[in-house]
């Protein structure tokens, strides 16, 4: 007679409630205290003071501020400059995180390592090694006179330190994401008959469309607020060279508060509306 296989389920245990919800009423009531209270302070009165600030002369005085000259061309360069940058960031991230997740090459721990690079060197740095090489008296300064190319203390120089500072957010967002995702895919799609780039556009961008866009969100972010980098390359020329966040610098220094904090109250709507978004993106993300 045959053996038989004692295939009796083991009784059901109720599950274990997690630790953070076994916590005392008082507890988490403090906790979410201390949460809101930072919140508070650390966050939403700073945007009540530049709101309150900014209209502490009225509606007129606070129009006046975003219709000068000065105030407009910082927006339009501010503008110029992030539609130039995460463009650009988000081709290369996309083609790095493609290559490093789908492919096997020499260097493709550098290339990872290169990519965080802006992270740990500081804005200031990164604007410095730009005049050191593009500057007057730069590496390539002197050819650069030669042949009329302005970069340092113009629109270029801001683009290229923009750049910089934003290169890591696509290739950081997608990483990660594509990773997780494999090559499944896009070999079933080759077994197919599919080649090159039509993988590319058929499977792998439709699998990592929102976090690209999600990417491409937080580089915007970071490109429309830099100061630090943008502010070594720029040389503050009013009218020309000055970005929003170089502008309400100008403006705060010559003790017109009122019209920095109404400049200031532009740039945080542009931060708000990024981050209604990025919760509307994060939300597909979630969902899908």
């Amino acid at each position: 007679m045959a053996a038989t296989i004692d295939q009796t389920l083991p009784e059901n245990k109720p599950m274990r409630t997690p630790r953070h919800l076994t916590e005392s009423g008082a507890v988490r009531a403090l906790l979410i205290g201390v949460a809101l209270l930072l919140v508070g302070a650390i966050i939403l009165l700073p945007l009540a003071t530049v709101i309150t600030q900014a209209f502490s002369k009225g509606w007129d005085a606070y129009a006046a501020a975003l219709r000068d000259p000065d105030a407009l061309a910082a927006l339009r360069l501010t503008l110029i400059t992030a539609a130039i940058a995460v463009p650009l960031n988000t081709l290369f991230g996309l083609a790095a995180a493609w290559a490093i997740t789908k492919f096997k090459f020499r260097g493709k721990q550098l290339l990872v390592t290169l990519i965080d690079l802006p992270f740990a060197v500081s804005p200031v740095i990164s604007g410095l090694i730009y005049v050191l090489l593009f500057g007057a008296q730069g590496l390539l300064g002197p050819w650069l006179q030669e042949h009329n190319v302005s970069i340092i203390f113009a629109t270029p120089g801001i683009v290229l330190a923009t750049m910089f500072v934003t290169f890591p957010f696509v290739a950081r967002e997608l990483l990660p994401l594509m990773e997780e995702q494999g090559v499944q895919d896009e070999e079933a799609a080759v077994t197919l008959g599919a080649r090159g780039f039509r993988v590319f556009f058929k499977v792998t961008l439709p699998n990592v469309k929102w976090g690209l866009l999600y990417g491409m969100i937080l580089c915007n972010a970071r490109a429309m607020g830099e100061f630090g980098a943008v502010s070594v390359v720029s040389g503050h020329i009013r009218g020309e060279t000055n970005t929003l966040p170089l502008h309400i610098e100008i403006l705060y220094n010559e003790y017109k508060f009122s019209a920095a904090f109404a400049v200031a109250s532009l740039l945080m709507l542009l931060a708000v509306v990024t981050l209604i978004v990025k919760s509307v993106v994060e939300s597909r993300i979630h969902r899908n």
